[in-house]
């Protein structure tokens, strides 16, 4: 009983903080200025059209380091508390016709697609993160239809860590030539001109970032699968 009531007091009270914060802002004007400031100079900063990705992978792209970091520590958590007895495919079936089938025309398709949602991150809704787990799904559907299917781990596993290592270092050629870690090298040294804002190769380094975050995703969730897939071997240590 007594926590309930320091938990109401507890509410009331901030409540009441907030209600007296917001009533200091002058009825219909602006509260957001940080997002207000990203839309006013986006473009001439950036060379982004999607002011999200701008915000995603530029403003704030140590945070977007970060979520990367996090899936990364996942999988390897994942991999970690399975390493310990060898796993192998236990389906007692391959999958329906229908779904071979449309998974070996299908494939080329959505890989092409999630490919698609990273490159173009900068100039339509979509990024490394879409784009990369759209491509983990192609690998999944493979899984769900062939028995004895498998992704060849010597690709995807080295594909990961350079995919990775590849993102630290643009951040660390920011860091030597602009003077902090993620500084956009290309879009302030070399410009690429204004004119190429809402094309393919524009708002410097965001393409490049989201693709590398595209196929470190892709190929992380892909590996999740195929240690989520696997049960431990009959007899394996």
């Amino acid at each position: 009983m007594v926590k309930r009531v320091l938990a109401i007091i507890l509410i009331l009270i901030t409540g009441y903080w907030l209600a007296n914060a917001l009533a200091q802002v002058p009825f219909g004007a602006d509260k957001m200025l940080v997002g207000k400031y990203y839309l006013e100079n986006v473009k001439e900063q950036t060379g982004a059209v999607n002011a999200v990705t701008a915000v995603v992978v530029n403003y704030r792209g140590l945070d977007t380091l970060g979520e990367v970091t996090v899936l990364f520590i996942a999988a390897t958590g994942v991999a970690a508390l399975l390493w310990r007895k060898k796993r192998e495919r236990t389906a007692k079936s391959e999958g329906s016709v229908v779904l071979q089938t449309g998974s070996k025309l299908l494939l080329p398709f959505i890989m092409l697609f999630g490919a698609y949602i990273f490159i173009h991150g900068h100039l339509t809704p979509g990024g490394g993160f879409p784009g990369g787990a759209t491509i983990a799904t192609a690998f999944l559907m493979l899984y769900l239809a062939f028995r004895e299917y498998e992704i060849p781990h010597n690709i995807f596993e080295p594909l990961e860590g350079l995919a990775g290592m590849g993102y630290v270092a643009v951040g660390i050629i920011g860091l030597v030539i602009g003077g902090y870690f993620l500084f956009d090298w290309i879009w302030q040294t070399w410009q690429l001109g204004h004119a190429n804002i809402g094309r393919l190769f524009s708002a410097g380094f965001i393409p490049i970032i989201y693709t590398l975050i595209g196929l470190k995703v892709g190929t992380e969730l892909t590996g999740i699968v195929d240690n989520m897939v696997k049960e431990p071997k009959e007899g394996g240590q």
